[in-house]
């Protein structure tokens, strides 16, 4: 077996509420651009909070026709595929579109058993069953045939290995809120063993119907009530008024590659995967915890072979929850010590919302962006931070010049990942 002992990203894509393809959403980091706003009310029952960052004015057949570099054959398979296929899979094969072109794997040196695919995701159809529930009742046999494949999570493996000829490893990936980075992690272990030399990964955007939006509500999770009237100022990342994560939509896609392949093909890292780390805190119920948190961020540090004073900027997990904010603060605190002086710190779900099982991409991909435009988005909402003790990004962005920058998603149930990039 191959091995290689780098791995890197050489291809991204997006659809989100910011921005459509990696540009815009890039611009609208640096802007300051938020997505949050109140919710169309479309269905019945009316949940308590309808603030959200939710993908708008879509259209699956105009955004695939932006597409260049894409063969005809292509072209018309992923509209095949993509035509009557729920949301979440025609967003999911946008942004793995936008994601190939950036890679230029269209120039076919890949061998299709060469290539992986893995789909971060859970829970995707939930809003898809429960838009079919009324219809179902009154005529069972009103379902489509096609609901046997398309309320499985593999319905997306299927999908996209179909339209890109993947014929390599390819599964789904959970791990609530820090799936993004679960599927970063698992897709980099995959090239650096040797058994793909590119891996796919795509973080599934989060369509959540009434009963799930209402159930995070009902546990305390999700926030909005405070500003209610003024949605843009509801997400609050380490702000003293903050109340809970808002819902964000996006669906986002790295291509993680081997040095080896890259530089066969001529393509340069946009960034490296220096190191990463995932692991548990033996716990089930949704509390976050300090120590479990500092050690995925020491792990991730120590296989990426740097120190503390190397890393230059955190995109933290910041989702607005009071607790969950708090401990990451102080989990970070413990780590970089005397550091956090001279470590910048923003939170893009500031911007996006949370956006649940896609937002460790969602993050990743804008650390690599800030890395490699020299800049640092604003850290929206923040105007009376929990402590004083670390430097946060503020209201207007910051042209700053990074090396080594860190991207955490913490989960539900104890679920602790942190990843490591190097500038491309």
């Amino acid at each position: 077996m191959v091995t290689t002992n780098k791995v890197g990203i050489t291809g991204m894509g997006i659809v989100s509420s910011i921005g459509n393809d990696i540009s815009t959403f890039s611009n609208s980091l640096r802007n300051g651009t938020s997505g949050i706003k109140q919710a169309a009310i479309l269905k019945e029952p009316k949940v308590s909070v309808d603030i959200a960052a939710k993908i708008e004015n879509f259209s699956f057949s105009d955004s695939i026709d932006h597409f260049q570099n894409v063969s005809d054959k292509k072209y018309h398979l992923a509209k095949r595929l993509g035509r009557r296929a729920p949301f979440v899979i025609q967003t999911s094969i946008l942004s793995a579109l936008e994601a190939w072109c950036s890679a230029r794997l269209y120039d076919g040196k890949i061998l299709p058993e060469r290539i992986g695919v893995i789909v971060a995701g859970q829970n995707s159809t939930q809003n898809y069953q429960y838009d079919l529930i009324s219809k179902f009742k009154k005529d069972p046999e009103y379902l489509s045939p096609r609901y046997a494949l398309e309320f499985l999570e593999t319905n997306q493996v299927g999908v996209l290995s179909e339209l890109f000829d993947i014929k390599g490893e390819g599964f789904v990936v959970g791990g609530a809120s820090a799936t993004g980075n679960v599927g970063v992690i698992k897709g980099s272990q995959l090239v650096l063993s040797g058994i793909v030399d590119v891996c796919m990964v795509v973080g599934v955007a989060a369509d959540l119907s009434p009963m799930d939006i209402q159930g995070f509500i009902n546990i305390g999770a999700m926030g909005g009530k405070k500003y209610i009237n003024q949605p843009e100022k509801a997400c609050r990342p380490f702000d003293k008024e903050h109340e809970g994560f808002i819902y964000g939509q996006a669906s986002a896609c790295v291509i993680l590659e081997s040095e080896s392949s890259a530089i066969n093909r001529g393509i340069p890292f946009l960034a490296e995967v220096k190191g990463s780390a995932f692991h548990l805190d033996s716990n089930s119920s949704a509390n976050p915890n300090v120590d479990g948190e500092a050690r995925t961020m020491l792990s991730a540090l120590s296989q990426a072979g740097v120190s503390v004073s190397d890393v230059n900027y955190i995109n933290t997990h910041g989702s607005s929850s009071p607790l969950g904010d708090k401990t990451e603060a102080e989990a970070i605190q413990k780590v970089f010590k005397n550091h956090t002086s001279n470590l910048w710190l923003n939170s893009t779900k500031s911007l996006t919302g949370h956006c649940l099982y896609s937002a460790g991409l969602v993050e990743l991909i804008a650390t690599v962006e800030q890395m490699n435009k020299g800049f640092l988005h604003p850290n929206k909402n923040l105007e009376v931070p929990i402590c004083d003790d670390l430097q946060f990004c503020g209201a207007e962005a910051l042209d700053y010049h990074m090396d080594v920058a860190m991207s955490n998603s913490f989960g539900f149930g104890g679920i602790n990942t942190s990843v490591v990039l190097k500038r491309g």
